[in-house]
């Protein structure tokens, strides 16, 4: 069977089998897995063990060999006590939060999975996954004095709300014989910004009365003197006031940046509707770089800015990543 093929018909048999799974639908946080939300099965050695325990114990039974019987008993009691000891590794644990940083479509995005639990007891290398939704890479959450993060890599595709899926959790504590897993669906859409354009036209030209200037180590204009500090370039000493003031003065350069800029929408014109979105990004980027002031304009829009720093390329990579789709 082709690999795409099978992977069609693990999609179709995880969706399936979803339906019959809690939570069935996004759930608020914090959540809290109880009893009834967690699943337990024995694990590929968990069989094995049974089978060489049955067999065990129908020989010592065949036998009446009453040592052999009593250890069997033992192993027995051992096995089941896994089964209760791997369901508690999860029972009563909330997830609190999860929250990522914005990425930009193509890139993988950090979730990030914050827990809680009872900080009496130890809970250590639990798993966390997609249950195999996008072959993204297992996280592993350890509760240190009750609380814990676990940080997992998503891929992401396509520019605006990012909807968390299904993540599993699950452990083979104490002794590995069983596997004790539960879901977590977090009803917590996460922003993904839209790809840069990699290649294109520069900066428009900058717009308004006042221009504007920053320091600079090669800039153009002397700015100010100042004292020396190590690292500082020798060609940027000002030998003939150091030698006035019998102490190392340093140039400090100012570079003109120009008036603010006006990326406005109806300049992207020619080119296809995703593709405007790619380049505005891009022309934010590269207006943050330069430390220049900007406004985006986009239709049906107020006007963002003119001003920069994150919060700023924020507030515009939002307004481009939750545009229409074309």
């Amino acid at each position: 069977m082709p690999i795409a093929a099978a992977r069609r018909l693990y999609l179709r048999a995880h969706a399936i089998a979803m339906v019959f799974t809690r939570p069935r639908d996004p759930e608020a946080l914090p959540a809290r897995l109880h009893r009834r939300r967690i699943y337990v099965l024995p694990t590929s050695f968990g069989l094995f063990y049974g089978v060489a325990l049955m067999t065990m114990l129908l020989g010592a039974l065949n036998y009446n060999n009453n040592p052999a019987l009593l250890l069997g008993l033992l192993l027995g009691g051992a096995g089941l006590a896994s089964l209760v000891g791997a369901q508690m590794q999860l029972s009563d644990l909330q997830l609190v939060a999860a929250d990522a940083e914005p990425v930009a479509a193509g890139s993988p995005l950090e979730l990030r999975l914050h827990a809680r639990a009872d900080p009496g007891r130890t809970r250590r290398g639990l798993r966390v996954d997609d249950d195999g939704l996008f072959d993204a890479e297992p996280a592993v959450l350890n509760l240190d004095k009750g609380a814990g993060e676990a940080q997992l890599l998503l891929p992401t595709e396509r520019r605006g709300w990012f909807d968390v899926p299904k993540l599993r959790l699950s452990t083979t504590r104490p002794l590995g014989l069983a596997r004790a897993w539960a879901y977590v669906w977090p009803e917590t859409p996460l922003l993904v910004y839209p790809t840069p354009e990699p290649h294109g036209p520069p900066l428009p030209g900058g717009r308004g009365e006042s221009a504007q200037a920053r320091l600079h180590p090669a800039g153009d204009d002397v700015h100010h003197l100042r004292a020396y500090r190590a690292g500082d370039a020798p060609r940027a000493i000002a030998w003939k006031s150091s030698a006035r003031r019998d102490a190392l003065m340093v140039r400090e350069f100012e570079q003109p940046l120009g008036a603010e800029i006006v990326l406005d929408w109806q300049a992207t014109t020619g080119i296809a509707y995703e593709a405007r979105i790619s380049r505005l990004a891009r022309w934010i980027d590269e207006a943050e770089r330069e430390g220049r002031r900007y406004r985006l304009r986009l239709p049906g829009q107020s006007p963002l800015g003119p001003d920069r720093g994150p919060l700023h390329r924020h507030a515009c990579l939002r307004a481009l990543a939750l545009m229409p789709h074309a």
